[in-house]
């Protein structure tokens, strides 16, 4: 588990889960009822991301190879897809809500 920060300073979660292997990657937060505050799915690699058949919205922040925010989705609902982000290395999945407005594109996240 990991935490992670952004550069502006703000707690974005304090539990990560690394979905790295195929299967992990596919299921990613289907069947959850939720996503709780403070936690958060780290995809990679992944350039785009659905929602189909999930049962809540998500805040979702694509990153190239240094973590910097390349795409913000915030409060991306059930049955949606992003399209696709060529510098995209990973997707960071939050609870909705988890991102403001100070939350910006290049912005660099810091994990630990």
């Amino acid at each position: 588990m990991k935490t992670c920060v952004s550069s502006s300073g703000k707690m974005l979660a304090t539990r990560i889960t690394v979905a790295e292997t195929v299967a992990a990657r596919v299921r990613g937060l289907l069947g959850r009822k939720e996503l709780p505050a403070g936690e958060g799915l780290l995809i990679r690699p992944c350039m785009s991301i659905h929602t189909f058949f999930m049962k809540f919205p998500i805040d979702a922040v694509f990153l190239d190879g240094d973590n910097r925010i390349v795409a913000l989705h915030r409060a991306l609902p059930p049955n949606r897809m992003t399209r696709i982000y060529p510098k995209a290395r990973s997707v960071l999945e939050l609870p909705a809500g988890t991102l403001d407005e100070n939350i910006q594109h290049g912005e660099l996240i810091e994990f630990s």
